[in-house]
């Protein structure tokens, strides 16, 4: 991905985050695990579960040690990390923003 192009996603993603009457980061960081609930019981149709299984890719490229570029070819070594990180983290925090704006036109009240 090039410079242009991860940084165009990240400006998004902080807009996204930002702007008035959506939810807020805090809001769509604690909305991630019902997300992936919701998209495993198949209650939130809002995203897939090949959506989710990518996501999860991305997670696991994060986490392992084995690396498609390795760090100690210092600089390329990180960008490509930073690149994935800023996918996994612009699609996360927009697909738990319009959860979390799901669960507020779709969760029904129940009596008292």
């Amino acid at each position: 991905m090039a410079k242009a192009a991860r940084a165009a996603q990240a400006w998004k993603a902080y807009r996204e985050v930002t702007r008035p009457g959506t939810p807020g980061l805090g809001a769509r960081l604690r909305a991630i695990p019902r997300l992936v609930g919701s998209v495993l019981n198949g209650s939130y149709p809002g995203m897939g579960r090949g959506k989710l299984a990518m996501l999860g890719l991305g997670v696991l490229y994060m986490i392992s040690p084995v690396d498609v570029i390795p760090e100690f070819l210092m600089l390329i070594g990180v960008v490509d990390d930073f690149g994935v990180f800023l996918w996994l983290m612009g699609s996360l925090l927009g697909e738990s923003g319009r959860y979390v704006e799901w669960e507020r036109n779709h969760v029904r009240v129940l009596p008292s």
